[in-house]
């Protein structure tokens, strides 16, 4: 097993998802939206709603007007306005986005981007010392800023003005600028903090080019609000769903020749739509790759270009960077995984690891595969002359941000998320930060080991749900990410036909059967030797339903996330008939595996009427095992159990003296009227 807890969501109420359906949603897609607590129309529409009316109006944001202001005024001036960004997809396509846009309404802009290794993140003195070198009279940050309060100062004092645009946690003290416009500021009221460093920017584009002109500017640069939104793992619900679907349209169509070059190299065929999934395993590893070595103006300039030839070249540039990325960062994450499993309590209760010479623009990718593995918070922590830049990861809800701030004083900069972040800190405070965090993890996870889980919408009842036009209907719920998964579903005891490895070994792929029903599955990542599967096993699946195109057959297969040995089907019944009996909700397919029919009853009754005869019958196991046999040789534990309960449940037999008796009531006995039989009922006609 990958996780430790599959956590199924309720069903949802039946009601609800009747309503669903009946607007129009898919069956599949009207159980997942219910489980996930979206229920009926109205509520519905407006989760799926993508239209103008889920932008909220720019001037919402704290300090947009003092923004537009000093911008304008630079404009209107002819000063030179630097446009400062950050060296990830969500900094690159921000600086980007405004320099065109300050382009596009008069203005001179240039564009900055700090070097990862030599600036480290966000404002940095000597970089505004060369901008004011150069005539700049105005800096706007992108997706930085608001932890650069003695930078904004700094500036000042040289003559150049600061407006900073961010969406990161603020620490205590605001920077003193020109204008501060961050969602997640504490006195800022916008409806929907959770935009990312390019949406910010795109709302002051829009802010200053005018009401009449935010609809040009959305089309102009939807499709870079896209990229750098999914490529931040930010919330793709509310606006964010809005920009993202908007802007997938706009890439698929895109004029920027270094991103149709780009998309092709990622794989993308002539004429398919682009998808979340399309930026954040496609697009943006090869963009941010450009920053993690270093060149970061690489990428800046191949969404700027306009040269077809050029946007060619950049964008073999970037994937050979991002092949140069993986194999440094195989090569840490080598080194580190090793060290681990050879000392498993290094990540109790979290990962705290230096290297000396680790390249910093790797570190957080191999902090991510880290906290995966060994689930738990990592920090990943690069040296280099006495000084270390980390970049650290969550798991388990753990809130980074957070526990950054409780360390502060130990730390020379730090900034970030709940789920990543980033510090720098001196080599010989590393012992004391290392203390620290691992008593902060330690008390949130309550001493405990923390366990990795899989949220699961739904279980699949029936297979006939898992046709292709039912997957199908899932695609109005994308784009999926954060805030919006992939629908996981569960497919219980599931029998495997055939599995094999595929990808050199590193997958496995199989053909599983239930209900009658055959599909193929493929579980990346793992094999059949690690997962120990076999032809003949019984499995329990989670996984996403896609739809596999193939010399143009489509076919659903699932895309495994987890599985497990399914518990025999004795085990299972008895199980379910234990959930029945304390009250716990069964699915439709649950229900039915335990509803016995009237000829269940009395065949059940005849062979009690011969195992009583005379003294009794013992009430044990045996008997139970006796009884569940039915005449086709096959066993039927949890009906006989429910028929054994409502029978006792209505008078019909008792247990006097350690034996199991008849009992002959003078009145007939309507044996659905027993509690039991009228839930499973429910529960088969509400599902």
């Amino acid at each position: 097993m990958k996780y430790d807890n599959w956590k199924i969501r309720g069903p949802g109420l039946p009601s609800l998802r009747r309503e669903l359906e009946e607007a129009g949603l898919a069956p599949l897609c009207a159980a997942v939206l219910a489980a996930r607590g979206i229920g009926g129309r109205e509520e519905a529409a407006r989760f799926l709603s993508d239209g103008p009316e889920r932008l909220h109006d720019p001037f919402l944001l704290r300090d947009m007007d003092r923004a537009t202001a000093r911008v304008r005024r630079a404009l209107e001036d002819g000063e030179l306005v630097c446009v400062y960004g950050d060296y990830d997809v969500d900094g690159i396509t921000a600086t980007c986005l405004l320099t065109e846009a300050l382009a596009l309404l008069g203005g001179k802009t240039v564009s900055y981007i700090p070097d990862r290794s030599e600036e480290g993140y966000g404002l940095n003195p000597r970089a505004v010392e060369g901008l004011a070198g150069q005539g700049v009279t105005l800096i706007v940050t992108v997706d930085c800023g608001i932890t650069a309060a003695a930078e904004v100062d700094y500036a000042r004092t040289l003559g150049v003005d600061v407006v900073v645009t961010d969406h990161h946690h603020c620490k205590t003290a605001i920077p003193d600028g020109a204008a501060v416009v961050d969602p997640r500021r504490p006195d800022c009221t916008y409806p929907f903090p959770e935009l990312a460093g390019v949406g910010v920017a795109l709302k002051l584009a829009q802010a200053l080019a005018g009401p009449e002109r935010e609809e040009e500017l959305l089309l102009r640069f939807g499709e870079l609000a896209a990229i750098g939104t999914v490529a931040d793992v930010m919330r793709l619900t509310d606006e964010n769903r809005a920009l993202v679907r908007q802007g997938l349209a706009l890439l698929a169509r895109t004029k920027r020749p270094g991103l149709r070059a780009l998309l092709r190299e990622a794989g993308l065929e002539p004429g398919a739509v682009p998808t979340a999934v399309t930026i954040g395993y496609g697009l943006a590893p090869r963009i941010n790759a450009a920053g993690r070595m270093e060149q970061a103006m690489v990428a800046l300039e191949l969404l700027l270009t306009r040269d077809v030839d050029r946007g060619e070249e950049l964008a073999g540039i970037l994937c050979s960077l991002n092949r140069e990325r993986q194999a440094i960062e195989l090569e840490i994450y080598r080194q580190c995984d090793g060290i681990l499993e050879e000392n498993p309590a290094l990540a109790d209760p979290c990962v705290v690891m230096a290297g000396e010479g680790w390249h910093q623009g790797v570190v957080g990718i191999v902090a991510s595969r880290l906290a995966e593995k060994y689930a738990c918070p990592t920090f990943m922590i690069s040296l280099e002359h006495g000084l270390g830049k980390a970049s650290c990861r969550s798991f388990g809800g753990f809130n980074l941000f957070a526990a950054l701030e409780a360390c502060a004083p130990l730390f020379e900069a730090y900034g970030g998320h709940e789920m990543a972040a980033g510090f720098t800190i001196r080599e010989e405070n590393i012992p004391a930060f290392r203390e620290r965090i691992c008593a902060l993890v330690s008390e949130y996870a309550g001493g405990e080991p923390m366990e990795s889980s899989i949220d699961v919408d739904a279980e699949v009842d029936d297979c006939a749900l898992l046709s292709t036009g039912q997957v199908d209907g899932l695609s109005v719920l994308e784009p999926f990410g954060t805030g919006n998964p992939k629908p996981v579903l569960l497919l219980r005891s599931a029998a495997v036909l055939s599995c094999c490895d595929v990808g050199n070994g590193r997958h496995l792929k199989m053909r599983v059967r239930r209900d009658g029903v055959v599909l193929d599955a493929i579980f990346f990542s793992a094999n059949c030797a690690q997962c120990g599967v076999s032809p003949g096993d019984r499995l329990d699946l989670l996984f996403h339903p896609q739809i596999n195109e193939f010399r143009g057959s489509r076919a659903v297969q699932l895309q495994i996330c987890d599985l497990r040995a399914a518990p025999t089907r004795a085990q299972l019944e008895q199980e379910l008939f234990q959930r029945l009996r304390e009250g716990e909700e069964l699915s439709r397919w649950e229900a039915g595996l335990l509803l016995p029919s009237r000829q269940d009853f009395a065949r059940l009754w005849r062979f009690l009427e011969r195992a009583c005869a005379g003294d009794g019958a013992d009430p044990g196991p045996a008997l139970l095992k006796q009884a569940a046999r039915q005449p086709d040789g096959r066993w039927a534990y949890g009906r006989t159990l429910v028929c054994l309960y409502v029978m006792g449940d209505r008078g019909l037999i008792a247990v006097e003296r350690e034996r199991l008796r008849l009992c002959r009531p003078e009145r007939k006995v309507d044996l659905e009227q027993a509690e039991l039989m009228r839930q499973l009922r429910i529960f088969l006609d509400e599902n």
